[in-house]
């Protein structure tokens, strides 16, 4: 009984720090909603599960985010914002431009075979029809810089001669995007359909370069 009694009393103090640290509890709870949105998608996802997957106490879920609609875009925007962030660190401004391109393909493909909960949770919200995401305030101020920097580098490769003319900087990413998400959430279709492992690594690097081929194809004069 004593035992028990002092490991109660030894946990306590942990779980207090956590609850008066504001940043850290509010990553604790959003790490813990993007797990069980991932696993269980939107409707099937438990304010009561993902509290006592970050090992805290409910109230606080609420207190800091208020009800399950709020906390699920809170962590729509928060996938975002992490892939926004890690794209600012390529430094796409000082290469050329079809390295530059490169960059990016191969940055987006690694990105998405690491995250595959981003890929999830906008699978998820593609169903709603964008019902929670309609709603962010933040939304589009995350995508204005990573348009800005793509029309930079087709604006730089079309006056070098490089880039064929008329290239729009949405379409451009919508490719790069479509052609590394479409493999990844038919992963089990077309293994099956075409008797392959698409998810092998050697058939992962190969449909890396097969993108960074085909979009580069495509901006070329």
């Amino acid at each position: 009984m004593s035992n028990a009694l002092s490991k109660t009393k030894r946990k306590s103090p942990a779980k207090k720090n956590n609850t008066r640290d504001p940043e850290r509890t509010r990553k604790t709870l959003l790490n813990a909603a993007i797990r069980e949105f991932t696993e269980k998608g939107y409707g099937g996802a438990r304010i009561d599960k993902i509290a006592e997957r970050a090992g805290l106490n409910k109230r606080l879920l609420y207190h800091y985010f208020g009800d399950k609609d709020a906390l699920y875009l809170a962590v729509l925007e928060s996938t975002y914002v992490d892939i926004r962030t890690a794209e600012q660190g390529l430094n796409l401004e000082s290469d050329e431009p079809i390295e530059a391109v490169r960059k990016l393909v191969q940055f987006t493909w690694d990105y998405f075979l690491a995250h595959p909960e981003f890929l999830s949770l906008l699978a998820t919200e593609n169903l709603l029809r964008a019902k929670h995401l309609k709603k962010s305030k933040v939304i589009f101020g995350l995508h204005t810089p990573l348009i800005s920097l793509i029309s930079a580098i087709i604006k730089r490769g079309t006056a070098s001669g490089q880039f064929r003319k008329g290239l729009d900087p949405v379409a451009l990413y919508v490719t790069i995007a479509s052609l590394g998400w479409f493999y990844l959430s038919n992963r089990w279709t077309l293994s099956t359909i075409f008797d392959r492992d698409v998810m092998e690594k050697r058939e992962l690097r190969k449909w890396g370069y097969h993108i960074a081929e085909v979009v580069i194809s495509y901006v070329k004069a």
